[in-house]
């Protein structure tokens, strides 16, 4: 379960992250980028921050 909200999210992100960058500013661009090193860096050491958040509200693996 918390697989499939950790990608959902991530997913949103990205595409919320493009929205604004074409409609208000391209910086918005670095918050994209910044979603896509946390995606290349939890490939490596299967730690993503995401993760440690929604276990603490509660989301069961």
């Amino acid at each position: 379960m918390i697989q499939r909200i950790l990608r959902g999210m991530a997913g949103l992100f990205i595409l919320l992250s493009l929205v604004l960058a074409y409609y208000v500013s391209p910086m918005w661009l670095w918050f994209t980028a910044f979603v896509g090193l946390n995606l290349l860096q939890s490939a490596f050491t299967n730690w993503c921050p995401m993760m440690t958040i929604l276990e603490k509200l509660g989301v069961k693996h």
